[in-house]
């Protein structure tokens, strides 16, 4: 499947800055509107402002504060909450999952939102299927029914305790059946939802959402509404759009190197703009195909594996926007472990690389190319992976080199096997270990790697998607991340940080940054 959550170079960049104050008041429901329009600039588009079809970053942030999704990840949490249910819970197992909505939801059009329309949300995404869309998340629903306009029952093909969160992601979201073909994507560039907010208008370079005055649900918005200013890739643009005061605040796309200047200038509080920090569980991986000539042979894989040095990248080439990552499932999201850190260290080891390739009888240097796409990941990707080839280089073990092509090119490389050393970045879609998992292992998953684990896919995922105890998958999820460590289809580089730069004015970023990946307009305050 074409998955376009594949992201990314840290987001907007910082080093340590404290977080803003803040004045984010409690949930409480309702859209009590205050403060003034907020301006949020971001580098990423928004590629769709249909549900069935949006599966980037961009898309989500509108689906996220455009419609409602039965359940929401509160801020600060990893745990769904009810939203547009009142409640929602399994029924015996987890194969059955029952939600009651809340009582008079409407659409921002006025019309009423009952269980037919959620139906008709999840069933069209499905029908759809389109390979931009996030109905591979959806794919162990098997039937769905309304025994009245308040309740909704998901039959499940496959125990699969993860269900509510994935169902409070973006792929969660409801749309208005009259509003909407069952058989086909929206493309008129309107969005009709339930959420706090509603899509005014949307072009290439701007979209304007007001506050929905009809939302009923969790969230209390703190602004009269939100422009969302669009600059293509364009990271200079919008860090010269920051300090011209175009915008409030630059959310997602800024350079590390601009960031960590504005950080460090003594000049910074001066000009009235502050650095927020937040928590993430973006990740960024090499990925090895394990059916290369070179990289396909575990002695090779181990020997970049003693010789990559995480701590430099991160602080080098992302300016410590980034943290070394030493597991598969991210610091923060629970089961999460250091296996590559016990296995291989946390500090370059030439004797060990080469006792690896030594004992795999390889004897000559290995000749490696590492390739990069600079469009997709960011401008540092190349930076990172050259730096990458100099590190396996000095150890007079390695001849690499790197090679940097656009996006749409490297995707299809990928897929006909040309690479073997390769980069991909994840920005997960619900904040559980299953999704830094599941989608990783087994036939057709998004990493084009042809490794297969049967012990992984054929039982330690459905055993860990079926515990509704998710603290009891720790140990599953552990087994998971040891054998990804011994048998190295992929080697993790880093962890990204969460950042957003503000005017000082702005208060309330720290409750849309956290693991959850859910940007809440909400919460923001101009003042």
């Amino acid at each position: 499947m074409k998955h376009n959550k594949w992201l990314t170079a840290p987001l907007a960049a910082g080093l340590s800055a404290a977080l803003l104050s803040g004045c984010g008041a409690e949930q409480g429901g309702g859209s009590a509107s205050s403060g003034d329009n907020v301006r949020v600039g971001m580098s990423d588009e928004v590629l769709s402002t249909d549900p069935a079809a949006g599966y980037d970053p961009g898309s989500w942030l509108l689906f996220n504060n455009v419609f409602q999704s039965l359940l929401s990840f509160p801020k600060g949490s990893t745990e769904p909450t009810p939203e547009a249910a009142e409640k929602c819970d399994f029924q015996g197992g987890s194969k059955v999952y029952r939600c009651t909505l809340r009582e008079g939801l409407e659409f921002s059009n006025g019309n009423p939102l009952t269980s037919k329309d959620v139906k008709f949300s999840f069933d069209r995404a499905l029908k759809i299927a389109d390979p931009s869309g996030p109905a591979p998340l959806l794919a162990t629903i098997d039937s769905i029914e309304t025994p009245d306009d308040l309740t909704v029952v998901f039959r499940l093909k496959t125990p699969d305790a993860t269900f509510p969160s994935k169902i409070a992601s973006g792929a969660g979201s409801i749309v208005d059946h009259r509003e909407y073909a069952e058989d086909a994507l929206r493309t008129d560039g309107k969005a009709v939802g339930s959420g706090p907010y509603k899509l005014e208008s949307i072009t290439d370079t701007e979209a304007v959402f007001s506050v929905n005055s009809g939302y009923r649900g969790t969230a209390e918005t703190k602004n009269a509404g939100v422009t969302l200013k669009l600059y293509g890739g364009d990271r200079a643009a919008l860090s010269k759009a920051l300090a011209d005061n175009e915008i409030d605040v630059a959310y997602r796309g800024l350079a590390a190197d601009d960031v960590a200047s504005l950080e460090a200038s003594a000049a910074t509080e001066d000009q009235g703009i502050e650095v927020v920090q937040g928590t993430s569980a973006e990740v960024q991986h090499l990925v090895f195909n394990v059916n290369d000539p070179v990289v396909g042979k575990l002695g090779v894989r181990k020997a970049i594996a003693h010789l990559v040095d995480r701590d430099a990248l991160v602080q080098n080439v992302y300016k410590s926007t980034a943290t070394p990552l030493y597991s598969i499932v991210p610091a923060g999201i629970a089961g999460h472990n250091t296996a590559f850190f016990d296995t291989y260290g946390g500090r370059p080891d030439a004797a060990k690389a080469k006792k690896a390739l030594r004992e795999a009888g390889i004897t000559d240097k290995v000749k490696l190319t590492l390739w990069s796409t600079p469009s997709r990941y960011g401008p540092a990707t190349d930076q990172e992976l050259k730096a990458i080839a100099e590190q396996l280089n000095a150890s007079g073990l390695f001849d690499a080199t790197v090679q940097s092509v656009e996006f749409e090119q490297y995707e299809k490389d990928i897929e006909a096997g040309k690479y073997g050393v390769y980069v991909k970045g994840w920005v997960p879609d619900y904040p559980d270990a299953d999704n830094f998992t599941a989608p990783f292992f087994g036939k057709g998953n998004v990493l084009g790697n042809n490794y297969q684990n049967t012990t992984i896919t054929g039982s330690l995922i459905p055993k860990t998607s079926a515990a509704a105890d998710r603290a009891s998958t720790d140990q599953d999820f552990g087994r998971i991340q040891d054998l990804v460590a011994e048998e190295l289809p992929i080697l993790p580089l880093w962890q990204g940080k969460q950042y957003a730069v503000a005017r000082d004015n702005i208060t309330g970023l720290e409750w849309t940054l956290d693991a959850s990946t859910v940007f809440r307009f909400w919460e923001i305050k101009k003042s």
